[in-house]
């Protein structure tokens, strides 16, 4: 089993930054691991948000964070780092931290794909 717990969200203003974490545990965890981000705003459907596919180093990211959110990751300490710059109103949702060990890059972006989910952090950007 692999357990993830999100931190890191709160109440900021547009153009702030943030950062969100999400460490995972469990004896079946290992840099492996693709481990991503996705996120859900009130009467939206989960969007991915990005997300780092096994221990290959390299991410990817969802459109509308293309060039603001930056992911990083640290298998040391089997956790993920979501820095979030030039917030916007509009990415304001509940942040979901999700792992998986056996999806393939074509599926890095669709939330079936993942076996591990987070309980979720809420971000509020106010405008």
């Amino acid at each position: 089993q692999v357990q993830l717990e999100e931190s890191g969200g709160g109440l900021v203003q547009a153009g702030d930054s943030l950062r969100l974490s999400c460490a995972a545990s469990g004896n079946a965890f290992s840099s492996s691991y693709t481990m991503g981000w996705f996120r859900q705003a009130p009467g939206k459907e989960r969007e991915f948000v990005a997300a780092t596919f096994r221990s290959y180093g390299r991410s990817y990211y969802g459109d509308s964070v293309k060039g603001r959110f930056t992911l990083s990751r640290d298998n040391a300490k089997n956790t993920v780092y979501l820095q979030m710059n030039s917030l916007k109103p509009e990415d304001t949702a509940v942040y979901y931290c999700a792992a998986d060990r056996t999806l393939i890059l074509s599926q890095i972006a669709t939330m079936a794909s993942y076996d591990y989910w987070g309980q979720g952090t809420q971000v509020t950007v106010s405008s």
